[in-house]
């Protein structure tokens, strides 16, 4: 009889879950429903304490899902919880201007008529669609979820990866996937590096109540700062992400109540009557910062882990849903096949599938923003006519249409509506 392998080599050889996920935001949790409902058993590892995740009170965040998105909600089963949370775009209206002049006669109307498949997309706030997806993960009999504890190492090897935790415990699984933000120390310590730079803008973020109704209209207004866009809410309520310069910014949120909003009425116009704040002030800085690989050996990188782009055009999360349903079925596929889940060979699909995507994606918003966010009046011209030109080709503004509501591409089956 052979003799049988040392313990350590045992302990190599044994895997506490198929796949790690770091990072407890929105992507994370969406990708290991993802795969724990093809059968993946998945360990979700987040830093911050589950308490933290579970605030129900409307701070006046919330999130442009396109439509594509909303069927890979769908697909995961917690649509049908937070749907009548969820407010239809119906109509998307772009324009340029300046402080207190209102909008340019040349704009951009793209209206959700103009396809078969349905609204561009919704708006829903994170009190609704966070509950939902940590309350769907609570469920899953093949995810554990790890909270207050955070990745400080990785070592990967032949056949598996290991995550050392902060509290001494480690894991071990087939493959790490990193959907930890722009600082994504996943990426860090895999070698990955970034590329990327600031605008010396900061957004502001907060949501208004208004006496009119906003029809399901979004709105967004490219001024010389940078662009203010007005995305509507369930009600009589938008969300607001309002670009300034940086020290702007700053000073602009320091303000009393009463005060900011006497920034923000004569940017925002009077179209929607008279408004008043909803819910806290966010800022946060505007950056560009790309990650020069999506994948490294037994890792993978998804949404801003792997690129942080600027809200201009409202698909930062949306770029983020596209990767978890690429990668999902990428792993599933392969694990059907009796493939080796987080080998280079099947990482590789996932990369080549996402970086153009990716890549085209942080470009177009770099471009916008530097054409827009300026007073130059030759530019002011060039794309008061390019707006109306665009807006009066049936061709081209249905493209815009479908590619807003992510229906162009090589769709995952989860952005079909499809199950795993």
């Amino acid at each position: 009889m052979d003799n049988p392998p040392p313990r350590a080599l045992l302990r190599l050889m044994e895997f506490d879950c198929d796949i790690i996920v770091v990072g407890g935001g929105l992507n994370g949790p969406a990708l290991a429903l993802s795969l724990a409902n093809a059968g993946q058993s998945v360990t979700i590892i987040d830093a911050l304490p589950l308490k933290t995740r579970k605030k129900p009170t409307f701070d006046g965040r919330s999130y442009a899902l396109a439509l594509t998105s909303a069927r890979l909600f769908q697909a995961l089963g917690i649509w049908e919880t937070i749907e009548d949370h969820a407010q239809p775009m119906l109509d998307i209206k772009v324009s340029d201007g300046r402080v207190g002049e209102g909008p340019s006669p040349f704009f951009m109307h793209f209206d959700h008529a103009e396809i078969e498949e349905g609204p561009m997309g919704y708006m829903v706030e994170d009190r609704h669609l966070r509950p939902a997806l940590l309350t769907a993960v609570k469920k899953s009999k093949t995810i554990r979820q790890i909270n207050g504890d955070q990745v400080i190492a990785q070592d990967a090897d032949a056949s598996g990866i290991v995550a050392h935790l902060a509290s001494g415990k480690s894991l071990r699984a087939r493959l790490l996937i990193g959907c930890d933000g722009r600082d994504s120390g996943t990426a860090k310590r895999a070698g990955i590096s970034r590329i990327g730079w600031g605008y010396d803008q900061t957004a502001l973020v907060c949501a208004v109540d208004h006496a009119l109704p906003h029809n399901g209209v979004a709105h967004q207004f490219f001024m010389p700062a940078g662009p203010l866009a007005i995305l509507p809410l369930t009600g009589n309520r938008s969300s607001i992400v309002w670009s300034e310069t940086t020290q702007n910014a700053l000073r602009i949120n320091k303000m009393q109540e009463a005060d900011y909003l006497n920034v923000l009425r004569p940017r925002f116009g009077s179209f929607l009557g008279e408004i008043s704040l909803a819910g806290a002030r966010f800022t946060y800085p505007l950056s560009l910062s790309i990650a020069t690989e999506l994948v490294a050996r037994r890792v993978a990188l998804v949404g801003d882990a792997a690129h942080g782009v600027h809200p201009i055009a409202g698909q930062g999360l949306n770029a983020g849903i596209r990767d978890v349903a690429a990668l999902a079925d990428v792993i599933v596929d392969a694990s059907r096949r009796g493939e080796d889940i987080g080998g280079s060979v099947v990482l590789a699909r996932y990369q080549q599938w996402r970086r153009f995507d990716n890549t085209s994606l942080a470009l177009a918003t770099d471009t916008f923003n530097r054409l827009f966010s300026n007073d130059s009046s030759i530019l002011r011209g060039a794309r008061d006519i390019g707006m109306g030109l665009v807006t009066r080709l049936p061709g081209l503004r249905r493209r815009f249409i479908r590619e807003a509501a992510g229906l162009t591409g090589d769709l995952p089956r989860l952005l079909k509506g499809e199950t795993l």
